[in-house]
């Protein structure tokens, strides 16, 4: 196949036209070592935007510990920045989440640092830190030969959630009388 020789000109020209920067929008050049515009808007009310949700800071994640020594097991509530020393475990909560109703598939997670002190030892060691998920246990696993720690929920609500409704005592309506 031969080519035009007008046809090389015109791909020239085609292409140097949509180097032009007239179509862009414009940009604003930001340092590297500044915050990022959004953090300093939140930063400096105070708040952070949680997309409508429930702030981090009220949120309650419901934790649960077993002891497979003594088959003992514990729910423990805490809210994000707290922590509570069962024995010889401190469990610190950083953060709760659990995804939209309307986003699927549903997850409820937590940022979670576990810290044992083992026998006979006078500090106590981390053993986990990271996010565990409820749905899927075995994605992230508190390695540790007596204890376990796993999510078992996260109160939190959507912009727009509403409460679940109270289920009736019969699903049919009531008959009415005939006139």
């Amino acid at each position: 196949m031969r080519l035009i020789p007008l046809a090389a000109p015109l791909v020239c020209a085609l292409s140097l036209a949509a180097c032009d920067k007239a179509g862009e929008p414009e940009t604003e050049g930001v340092r590297l070592d500044s915050p990022a515009p959004a953090a300093t808007a939140g930063a400096e009310s105070g708040e952070v935007d949680d997309n409508g949700a429930t702030p981090m800071q009220d949120r309650v994640a419901t934790l649960g510990l077993l002891n497979k020594r003594n088959n003992v097991s514990e729910e423990i509530t805490l809210k994000p920045g707290e922590s509570a020393e069962l024995g010889p475990v401190i469990i610190r909560l950083s953060a709760c989440e659990r995804t939209a109703p309307w986003e699927l598939p549903q997850e409820t997670g937590a940022f979670v640092q576990v810290d044992i002190r083992e026998r006979g030892q006078q500090e106590h060691r981390r053993v986990f830190s990271g996010w565990l998920f409820r749905e899927s246990p075995s994605l992230n696993v508190v390695e540790h030969p007596v204890y376990d720690v796993w999510v078992k929920n996260c109160a939190m609500r959507w912009p727009g959630e509403a409460a679940a409704p109270a289920p009736s005592a019969s699903p049919l309506p009531a008959p009415t009388p005939a006139a």
